[in-house]
């Protein structure tokens, strides 16, 4: 029997010595390698944490302490030690375990952690809390990925150092967020080395000062001294000049080195930053070389890393490749991304026109503010983020954007359902915060066709701020494109007299679908799309309509968080007779999935929405 198979907790671990814990890491990498190959995740990152994590969950038991990851795609080895390894394979599948910490899940998974640069702040809130109710247990925040170019950080950590609470912040270094990391922090973490090689040492003679009369008076008058003189012959750290102390950098992959410094950092009754060094996707050659693309990866053939299957070009591919040719024609066009240059198809963007590519971390609102700086002395930026992370720039979009009504267009990547990632990473809200924006539009393309001519004329037509959304993946079964400069902003994709089925992007296929399943009921649907989600075309679409008066509205969008509330009562006032429903993704957060498991659980497929259809009519 392997090791791995006998880990179920802390205890496990702990029965261990230092070779039996060498071949568990080498049994953990071949087990994330095959199973990650079976079921498609976040490899890289999680083959580069197998040591660190080892080491963690040795030294802590994160049954009864806190460990606190930043961003959760670096779980995978931890899920792995404590209990979880049947439900491996079902990861990330409908009903099956999460790709991410999830509390319910297990009471080792201390928070949720699917956004980065969290982790300190809700760490120290669990320390805090710790000290307030009296408690016993330690607090551990794990930043990695790129997680530290992110400015809450930097919050969490100045307040981290003048609470005393103790704390261990452990800075897992691996040069990368998904892309290779940029930016100022970068090249700090880079230049640091070693100052504290006498850990050892340092603990001896701090409990032996403890246990002599008047030996605390001493340890800070030698203390004190120590640190004058070191910062007068070393350059000191970042973090040590915010009053944490420092240990490191440390080699990730030495495990008996990782395991005494977590000890040594446990002990200490204040907080600690461990700068620990790793490499994404050690141990498994095809991830060595290209770690963003086996950072998330779909299922592919483990002896090779080849891909099982090549799909299409994607929505992102189309945006980079149209952001490319706008650029040749309008030198004022730049592109801003957030730690994201490869996932948003900015790649050749960014060779062509490094200039005017920037990439600013793991910072949404930094991206949009900078935007509108640019925006506002005439150039014209394009912010490409992902919908989940745009979430944290609302305040930016209003302020910074929509105010002064500056032409800026926002690439809201991934909006809608995405699938396995689950509950951190659906777009289902973007639509409601836009809209509260005076003066956004927001445009809703159906086909790749159809966002090129979006963004197309988002930049050399407009003049104010604009939102483009579109999904994760590529065409469906619809790939033209009915965008006109003027015009309708209503598609009539089919005509029916009986009821009306509206939406707005790519979930026109579902309706399309429903409506195929309505004939053969002997109902006849019209589909109408909507082009775009604000300002909505109610005009447009009550002539579309004709004499319809059912209507039912579907969008991939959380109850109350997209158009359906404002888009019935616009009807109502001026077609106060029509019945109208709403199929939306309820009031509940959305779980992980494949999408069309995804649809069929919340009534969104062609079955489920026909199924209301005929319920509305029987009314």
């Amino acid at each position: 029997m392997c090791i791995l198979e006998t880990i179920r907790s802390h205890a496990d671990l702990q029965r261990l010595n230092d070779a039996d814990r060498e071949q568990l890491c080498r049994e953990i990498r071949d087990f994330l390698v095959h199973s990650v190959a079976r079921t498609g995740g976040h490899l890289a990152s999680n083959l580069g944490v197998v040591e660190l994590s080892v080491a963690l969950e040795t030294v802590f038991d994160t049954a009864k302490d806190r460990l606190v990851f930043d961003v959760g795609h670096q779980s995978y080895v931890h899920k792995l030690l404590t209990g979880r390894q049947a439900d491996f394979d079902c990861l990330r599948q409908f009903g099956g375990m999460a790709g991410f910490p999830k509390p319910k899940e297990s009471p080792a998974d201390a928070f949720v952690a699917g956004h980065a640069s969290s982790s300190v702040s809700i760490a120290l809130g669990m320390a805090r809390a710790r000290t307030l109710q009296g408690e016993d247990y330690h607090v551990v925040a794990l930043l990695g990925d790129g997680a530290a170019t992110g400015g809450m950080v930097y919050e969490a950590l100045n307040d981290a150092a003048v609470s005393k609470e103790p704390l261990v912040i452990i800075l897992n270094d691996n040069a990368m967020s998904i892309d290779r990391n940029v930016g100022g922090m970068a090249r700090h973490l880079k230049r640091l080395r070693s100052t504290e090689e006498y850990l050892g040492m340092k603990q001896r003679y701090t409990r032996f000062l403890e246990k002599i009369p008047g030996g605390k008076w001493i340890f800070r008058l030698t203390r004190s001294i120590k640190e004058l003189v070191k910062r007068a012959l070393i350059p000191s750290t970042l973090f040590e000049n915010m009053g944490l102390d420092y240990l490191g950098p440390v080699d990730g992959h030495n495990l008996p080195e990782l395991i005494a410094l977590l000890r040594i950092a446990r002990e200490w009754k204040r907080p600690v930053l461990i700068h620990v060094l790793t490499k994404k996707g050690r141990g498994y050659p095809p991830a060595e070389k290209n770690p963003a693309i086996f950072h998330g990866i779909g299922k592919f053939d483990p002896n090779t890393g080849e891909p099982c299957k090549c799909c299409g070009g994607t929505f992102s591919d189309t945006f980079g490749s149209t952001m490319v040719a706008l650029a040749e024609q309008n030198k004022k066009l730049c592109a801003i991304t957030a730690a994201m240059p490869g996932g948003t198809g900015l790649l050749d963007f960014k060779r062509q026109y490094p200039r005017r590519l920037f990439d600013v971390g793991i910072a949404e609102e930094h991206a949009v503010s900078m935007a509108g700086g640019l925006a506002k002395q005439g150039m014209i930026p394009v912010v490409a983020i992902y919908s989940t992370f745009l979430q944290r720039s609302y305040d930016m979009i209003l302020q910074d954007i929509a105010m002064l009504k500056l032409h800026a267009v926002l690439a809201v990547d991934r909006a809608g359902l995405v699938g396995e990632d689950g509950e951190t990473h659906h777009g289902i809200f973007d639509v409601g915060f836009l809209r509260q924006a005076p003066g956004m539009q927001i445009l809703c393309p159906a086909s790749r066709k159809e966002l090129s001519d979006m963004l197309t004329w988002s930049v050399q037509d407009q003049c104010g701020p604009v939102a483009i959304r579109y999904p994760r993946g590529g065409d469906r079964k619809y790939q033209d494109s009915a965008w006109k400069a003027e015009g309708s902003r209503v598609v009539c994709h089919r005509q029916g007299k009986d009821i009306a089925l509206v939406t707005y992007g790519v979930t026109v296929e579902n309706a399309l679908a429903a409506a195929e399943l309505l004939q053969e009921a002997g109902i006849a649907a019209s589909v109408l799309r909507l082009l775009t989600a604000a300002p909505l075309p109610v005009e447009d679409l009550l002539q579309e309509m004709g004499t319809v008066s059912h209507l039912i509205i579907i969008e991939e969008a959380i109850c109350g968080g997209g158009i359906g509330d404002a888009l019935s009562e616009e009807i109502h006032r001026r077609r106060p007779d029509c019945r109208i429903a709403c199929r939306d993704l309820g009031k509940e957060f959305v779980t992980h999935g494949a999408l069309e498991d995804l649809y069929r659980h919340y009534g969104m497929d062609g079955r489920g929405i026909a199924s209301l259809a005929r319920e509305v009519l029987e009314r």
